[in-house]
């Protein structure tokens, strides 16, 4: 019995996230398991209502991965420069995220570039890969200014 248990949890966890699908949020074992995903009823209909907007559906995935990304380096690693392989390992740990090939970005470097254009945070290309460095302010932050203190990597904000 205690085997049993331990197949299904196995079978529960992560996977390999090249056989899911985001339209349906289905996660299949093998290729065999989704190729016939692909060819159920289910599956079907949810690629129709895909093409009868598709524009509309991708964009609402790029603004859910992007606000749920920046949320996650809001949250681990505000102000630090850490590298955009490490962040995105941490944000696919969670079994529900939105993929980044669901986006209007075809990889990790296209989202990463976009960040560092739009603002959002401070992006460098280096040999060991892109890094970044959230820095984007709450609306509650707006009017102050981020101080670092005799170089001791304490920050603090000073309200105007």
């Amino acid at each position: 019995m205690y085997i049993g248990m331990l197949k299904t949890a196995y079978k529960q966890g992560l996977q390999k996230l090249r056989w899911y699908c985001q339209m349906c949020e289905k996660q299949c074992r093998d290729e065999n398991g989704f190729k016939c995903h692909c060819l159920s009823e289910s599956h079907q209909r949810q690629m129709e209502v895909f093409g009868q907007n598709p524009n509309r559906m991708v964009s609402g995935y790029s603004e859910e991965f992007e606000s749920s990304f920046l949320e996650h380096m809001k949250r681990s690693h505000r102000f630090s420069r850490v590298a955009a392989t490490v962040v995105y390992n941490e944000y696919i740990a969670d079994r529900h995220h939105i993929h980044v090939n669901s986006t209007e970005w075809a990889t990790l470097t296209e989202f990463v570039k976009y960040l560092g254009r739009t603002g959002k945070c401070k992006v460098e290309e280096t040999p060991k890969g892109w890094f970044f460095t959230y820095y984007h302010q709450d609306k509650t932050e707006k009017g102050r200014e981020a101080k670092l203190v005799g170089g001791k990597g304490i920050w603090y904000f000073q309200g105007k």
